[in-house]
């Protein structure tokens, strides 16, 4: 009696990973027939990618693990190349609002390198520590970093109707592509797939019963950006910046593409304000000193805090537990947690 059975087949091909991703083709939705005739094994696998050198990769990969299985006979691999199309813009429809997410705040910069990721991360730990129901999104297709701030190599599971499971960490609903990807893969995606794949981890994941949903956009103001701002209903943006004015000029470029698509600025986050030395608690203002009270005035809007440089935050990231949840006694994390509170009175919740 032959050994080969369709559960073994599955079995198999779930050990073949979709190039440049953690995923395999099953989980992935590749797989859409087996036949056995014998010892003779013919699949048929769907394919939708813009890069042609992904099908024959992984038909290749199928046909080597196949044909390594004792017993086996003639080996058919069969892939139905469906070329994604590209999205045509349908008539405007505005934004609307995230099922199951009473608030969805926006932390966003005009450019890289001022901590704006650390901050959206603690800022979500902070609304939690305040009891909170809280989720946070990375919209950083091309950088993500709430994989390794969070410590989760997790990868997300989906239900039977295709809606991704988040992953749980530190008490708070996380998505990101570095939950997908490699620690050393890219994402390879040009900018329909980028808006496509941003409004999958907007729309099609399980972000039920959430008080506050926190989305950490890429810095700038591109294709995620856009697409971010003009279909989703957003309470708000809080705009992170460090004190010099070669951030601030950018930030007013954000600040900008807010205001645009009217939506409100909850207010500004200077980061790095300041560093206390450690030995003798001396302040040095290596940025400069007072940006971001002057553009939080000049925008008419609160600044929320002061953030110093602080090692402990630093050290904390890095290490997959951001200092409000590995020390919420901390002052850093009591300013975090008491900038989580004005939050909460600017948006309540009903």
């Amino acid at each position: 009696m032959s050994i080969l059975s369709e559960d073994l087949i599955r079995a198999t091909l779930s050990r073949i990973r979709y190039p440049g991703f953690s995923r395999d083709i099953v989980s992935f939705g590749l797989l859409k027939s087996i036949q056995l005739n014998g010892n003779d094994v013919s699949v048929s696998l769907q394919i939708t990618s813009p890069e042609a050198s992904i099908p024959p990769a992984i038909q290749a990969n199928v046909e080597a693990a196949l044909r390594a299985l004792p017993g086996i006979g003639n080996v058919t691999v069969k892939i139905d190349i469906v070329t994604p199309a590209v999205p045509q813009a349908p008539a405007p429809k505005g934004p609307t609002p995230i099922a199951g997410v009473k608030h969805v705040i926006v932390v966003g910069s005009g450019k890289g390198g001022v901590g704006k990721s650390t901050v959206a991360a603690n800022l979500a730990l902070a609304l939690s520590k305040t009891g909170a129901k809280v989720g946070l999104c990375d919209c950083d297709i091309y950088g993500p970093s709430v994989a390794l701030m969070f410590g989760s190599r997790e990868r997300p599971m989906a239900t039977e109707d295709d809606r991704i499971i988040p992953i749980e960490a530190a008490g708070i609903k996380l998505m990101s592509m570095g939950f997908v990807l490699e620690d050393t893969s890219p994402a390879v995606l040009r900018g329909p797939m980028v808006t496509r794949t941003t409004q999958q981890f907007l729309r099609q994941v399980e972000w039920e019963n959430l008080d506050y949903l926190i989305l950490d956009l890429p810095p700038g103001t591109g294709d995620i950006q856009l697409t971010v701002v003009q279909t989703v209903t957003l309470s708000g943006a809080v705009v992170v910046t460090t004190p010099q004015e070669v951030a601030l000029i950018d930030v007013r470029k954000a600040v900008a593409m807010f205001h645009k698509v009217n939506v409100p600025i909850l207010g500004i986050v200077e980061n790095m304000s300041y560093f206390l030395c450690p030995g003798d608690g001396v302040r040095y203002n290596i940025f400069g000193t007072g940006g971001g009270t002057r553009e939080a005035e000049r925008l008419g809007v609160p600044l929320l805090g002061e953030i110093p440089i602080d090692i402990a935050t630093r050290e904390a990231g890095d290490r997959g537990t951001p200092i409000v949840h590995f020390d919420p006694k901390n002052p850093i994390s009591q300013q975090f947690i008491a900038i989580a509170e004005r939050l909460r009175s600017t948006l309540p919740l009903l």
